[in-house]
């Protein structure tokens, strides 16, 4: 094992912990249902009978399924490239997996109630994206040189693990806004959860455009499409935490438009990423070499799965405005 890397009882110890970790997180959020007084239909259902919680925690569920993907993806093709040396760099992959297998079932469930499975994997995939981050900094520091650019370019990237922790917390806001008692607003910690949302994926959506930012300066910048990741979701944050911290408005039209071109540039980034792959040496045909240090082609979608999150957000303070 190079001496530079994490011990690799170090590594299934900090696993080890994440597990067991996630699992108390995930039993502590859960409460004895609340006995309420029984409340007319109409307060509680949407239109076509359908929840606004229950819509919205959709929506999440969704959201962090498309980050699941994303990293899943992502993390197999850099740990390939790593050759897995060590062996818990398969536990990125595990927890990708179930984090995209309970955000299906999340989609397809349309109980108002929170799930305790869903809970203790979200919470896993937090946990693991965020124990994944402490070592992708061990990994680059402890380089010759320390935090220098070279390192940054090509060493463990950094923003990687970070989009597991997306992933888990999305979801696991999603379980929260699905347990919301009925005839009640949705609330995270005390605060509005349509805030909260909006507040955590504007800094989401922020510290995916740093990974962007970095990344597209080592390719510097050669074509011009390479400056969208960087200028438009910066925007999109910025009015996504306006939302989040201004005043009350029923409609945010601006912010949900710049929302959906954000969407739709996740999805054009990997077609323009897939571009990036067919133009380098031997194209298509040296895919070996070509895929794992080409353009990462599963990561533009990440910008797609946070302004989806940011999107339900949105909805959840029109349907539950408040103060």
């Amino acid at each position: 094992m190079n001496s530079r890397e994490p011990p690799a009882g170090l590594l299934w110890a900090a696993l080890g912990a994440v597990v067991i970790g996630g699992v108390g997180l995930a039993l502590r959020s859960r409460r004895p249902a609340a006995r309420l007084p029984r409340l007319p239909r109409l307060m509680s259902l949407a239109p076509g009978g359908r929840s606004p919680t229950v819509r919205a925690a959709r929506r999440l569920n969704r959201a962090a399924g498309l980050l699941a993907t994303s990293v899943l993806a992502d993390s197999a093709v850099e740990h390939y490239r790593g050759s897995f040396h060590n062996r818990a760099m398969i536990a990125p992959l595990i927890s990708g997996g179930l984090s995209l297998a309970v955000s299906l079932h999340g989609h397809a469930d349309k109980r108002a109630a929170a799930h305790s499975v869903r809970d203790t994997i979200y919470a896993i995939a937090m946990l693991t994206g965020l124990t994944g981050t402490v070592f992708h900094l061990y990994n680059v520091g402890n380089k010759p040189g320390g935090f220098r650019w070279e390192n940054l370019f090509y060493g463990a990237p950094l923003g990687a693990p970070a989009a597991l922790l997306l992933s888990g917390g999305t979801g696991y806001l999603a379980e929260r806004v699905r347990d919301t008692p009925r005839g009640r607003s949705p609330r995270i910690a005390g605060l509005p959860a349509g805030r909260t949302i909006a507040a955590a994926t504007a800094l989401g959506l922020l510290g995916t455009v740093a990974e962007a930012a970095l990344l597209h300066f080592r390719g510097a910048f050669n074509d011009p499409f390479m400056f969208a990741p960087v200028t438009l979701p910066p925007l999109s944050a910025l009015c996504l935490a306006n939302a989040a911290f201004g005043p009350r408005r029923r409609e945010r039209r601006l912010t949900r438009a710049l929302l959906r071109l954000t969407a739709w540039l996740g999805l054009a980034g990997v077609a323009f990423h897939l571009r990036g792959i067919q133009r380098q040496m031997g194209g298509w045909h040296n895919l070996g070499q070509n895929v794992p240090n080409g353009p990462p082609i599963p990561a533009p979608p990440s910008f797609s799965g946070l302004a989806f999150a940011a999107l339900a957000a949105l909805g959840l303070m029109e349907d539950h405005p408040d103060g």
